[in-house]
């Protein structure tokens, strides 16, 4: 499986429920979350506006995607209940048929435009790499069954690799009759 396969397969609607781990902090979080990912429309302006941006050829805009999300968190007070949400552009470059880049508009960690470093591997796992300016995450998502994944992430700091936060996500596809 490549990434454009990949990404391909992620096309859909998902319910996620994740659990967050802040060692730093000794929390425990807990997330429920609307994903939606789609291919990019060929006239999406935001993604060619990205694509310029970034000095990508427009032929990438065929190998684009979107994804927005809509999360609740249970953080902190527990009567304290926060939501977030986002939208943020996707935009694979491979350099074998199994590794390359992710230029993404908003990081996982952090609110800023990323490049993350990815590879698949031979069971189909696809880990993503990225460092930001404190901090690294490694991401890995996986297909329990074509209507099921799962993801977690490690995030640590960079110049001890020290373990701040954990996650696992379980998401399932949301089927429309």
């Amino acid at each position: 499986m490549n990434i454009e396969e990949f990404f391909l397969k992620s096309v859909g609607e998902w319910n996620s429920m994740r659990s967050g781990h802040s060692l730093a902090f000794q929390e425990f979080e807990e997330i429920r979350s609307k994903i939606k990912i789609v291919h990019s429309k060929r006239n999406d302006p935001r993604v060619i506006k990205f694509l310029k941006k970034n000095l990508i050829t427009t032929d990438a805009i065929d190998k684009s995607f979107l994804i927005n999300w809509e999360a609740k968190s249970e953080w902190g007070d527990e009567n304290q209940k926060e939501n977030s949400f986002g939208e943020s552009i996707l935009v694979p470059i491979e350099t074998t048929n199994t590794e390359g880049k992710i230029i993404r508009s908003m990081g996982y960690s952090e609110a800023l435009q990323v490049v993350s470093l990815y590879k698949i591997l031979e069971d189909e796992t696809l880990i993503i790499n990225t460092d930001y300016s404190h901090i690294c995450t490694e991401e890995r998502i996986w297909f329990v069954s074509n209507n099921l994944r799962s993801r977690s992430s490690v995030t640590k700091t960079i110049d001890s690799s020290a373990i701040l936060q954990t996650s696992y996500a379980s998401e399932i596809r949301s089927i429309k009759k």
